[in-house]
């Protein structure tokens, strides 16, 4: 390979370090309680979190830079508020008082145009578990400050 285009490569390998980096440094912004873990199937930085009573999960960026949540056992309180603040009631068909409401069950949306996916499954016990995939970065940042508010209001309940 010429030097100038390894010289471009590296520059880039440089500028994508620090991508990543920014993408965790908005996700611990947005969501405090997210720690830096070892990678996942993303292949990319990997941040995870637990908190009796609130959950746990991980947040990872894929090599493409798109952004993925995964998490489990969320006060459905929490999740219905912020799902309610970010998509509004019924956009997974989970009923007009949206998820705060909604009865045990998968509820699933594809993004076609996007290729991101949603599942969000509804248990008896008044939690929910829940994957957003392959969104853009600042969706996911927007999605961890709402829930993290939620959850910061659920806290004060």
């Amino acid at each position: 390979m010429q030097p100038h285009v390894m010289q471009a490569i590296n520059e880039w390998r440089i500028t994508w370090d620090d991508q990543q980096f920014a993408a965790q440094e908005a996700f611990t912004a947005a969501f405090p309680a997210l720690e830096p873990a070892q990678q996942c199937r993303c292949l990319g930085p990997t941040l995870r979190w637990e908190k009796p009573g609130e959950g746990q999960g991980k947040v990872c960026l894929d090599d493409h830079g798109r952004a993925t949540v995964e998490f489990e056992r969320v006060p459905k309180a929490a999740v219905g508020a912020a799902m309610l603040e970010i998509w509004g009631a019924d956009w997974f068909d989970e009923g007009p008082g949206g998820f705060a409401d909604a009865e045990p069950g998968s509820y699933h949306y594809d993004d076609e145009s996007t290729y991101a996916e949603y599942a969000f499954d509804v248990h008896d016990d008044g939690t929910v578990t829940f994957g957003i995939f392959y969104v853009k970065i600042d969706d996911i940042v927007a999605i961890l400050d709402v829930l993290e508010q939620a959850l910061a209001e659920h806290r004060a309940a």
